[in-house]
């Protein structure tokens, strides 16, 4: 009976839906033990209400997910490019207008709900879904510069310039998600490079103009210049060494009071300061499994389009967590971004759940009719 309405209403793969409802009972798990020093600071002590908060949203975000998953993922090209056109405005809205976290407007408060939204996370899907369109559709002239690659360079640069002003980490990391899908989509060598010196210039510029320049030095000369450690990393650190192999145990952070945002951009630290290096571990194979299933879908995929969609959104979300657990263990300066999946968060939960949700929609096969393509122009060509 369970076994028959699970076949019936979670289509796609069905090792991804393990791995990410794995990835939620770990989330919950952790955001609850790291959200002391918040609660304290911000609820006297009240862990519970961060704690049914943030299941909550991890709820949300799974629900999103399921929606997401139940559309054929050849809608969202249509889709993309009207989000693409959204974003422009939120993400200026966002920066002369929006609520400032150490020193940055990254996000506003939506009326009614009441809740923060963060227009990066929304451009970031856009972006990636329509460039997937965009490289599909020309896959027959892709070495075409007039045709072909300005139209990708403008969006690229437009929505990674317009992100940089006030998040510079969130911009290269989708910067060089854009330029790996490029390549997937055979843009030419010598097309990529000179976007790489073109993205370089303008996020000079951006970064000049925006408002993370002396953050951005200062974490770029603790890490390769200074000898003194910044604060978080230094918590951090501390976290992860008395974590030893098997941890302390769930619930017995000590590090957690001391460590900022040990429930978002540290939680890597708190989860091998109370599972040790085995639960490390444990995370990092279930990223890199997510990664190897949706490269799966792209090798399956009879689309341009769908390779292209799978592939992009993957990669982002799992060269994100690797900047962040490499930040964590020291192996990069600190970013400031949350661990997907993992970290507490409102938009960013949301819109991870709606980007694996696409990758499973992927994952089902082209489901619709297959006059489709001819309409959109999206061309039935593998990857």
């Amino acid at each position: 009976m369970v076994k028959a309405w699970l076949q019936k209403n979670l289509k796609g793969d069905p090792v991804i839906w393990g791995i990410i409802l794995c990835f939620s009972l770990i989330s919950i798990l952790v955001v609850y033990s790291a959200i002391g020093s918040l609660a304290y600071k911000m609820m006297k002590g009240d862990t519970e209400h961060y704690l049914f908060k943030h299941s909550f949203l991890v709820f949300l975000s799974l629900a999103c997910m399921w929606i997401a998953h139940k559309i054929d993922y050849k809608y969202y090209s249509k889709l993309s490019k009207l989000g693409l056109w959204l974003s422009i405005p939120l993400l200026v809205f966002a920066y002369f207008k929006g609520g400032d976290i150490n020193g940055a407007s990254r996000w506003f408060i939506i009326p009614v709900i009441n809740q923060s939204f963060q227009p990066s996370d929304f451009a970031k899907l856009a972006l990636i879904a329509n460039l997937a369109s965009m490289l599909a559709k020309r896959q027959a002239n892709i070495e075409d510069f007039k045709e072909s690659f300005i139209p990708i360079v403008l969006w690229s640069g437009l929505i990674c310039g317009l992100i940089a002003l006030s998040n510079l980490s969130t911009a290269v990391l989708l910067f060089s998600t854009c330029l790996l899908l490029m390549f997937i989509g055979r843009v030419p060598f010598k097309f990529l490079a000179m976007l790489v010196l073109v993205g370089g210039v303008c996020g000079t510029i951006a970064l000049k103009l925006g408002q993370r320049l002396e953050t951005a030095i200062s974490r770029l000369e603790y890490f390769f210049v200074s000898k003194e450690i910044p604060f978080q990393a230094e918590q951090s650190y501390k976290a992860i060494a008395t974590g030893m192999i098997f941890g302390k145990g769930p619930g017995q952070s000590v590090q957690g009071e001391f460590l900022p945002h040990s429930y978002s951009d540290f939680i890597y630290s708190i989860i091998i300061e109370e599972y040790g290096f085995i639960g490390a571990f444990v995370v990092l194979f279930l990223y890199l499994a997510l990664l190897y299933r949706a490269m799966l879908t792209v090798s399956n995929s009879e689309r341009a389009y769908g390779g292209l969609l799978s592939a992009g959104l993957a990669f982002s979300l799992v060269i994100q967590a690797m900047i962040n657990m490499g930040v964590a263990v020291g192996l990069g300066p600190i970013t400031g971004q949350p661990l997907p999946l993992l970290s507490m968060g409102g938009t960013s939960l949301l819109f991870t759940g709606i980007s694996l949700g696409i990758i499973l929609s992927v994952s089902r096969g082209d489901i619709s009719e297959t006059n489709f393509e001819s309409k959109n122009g999206l061309k039935k060509q593998t990857v």
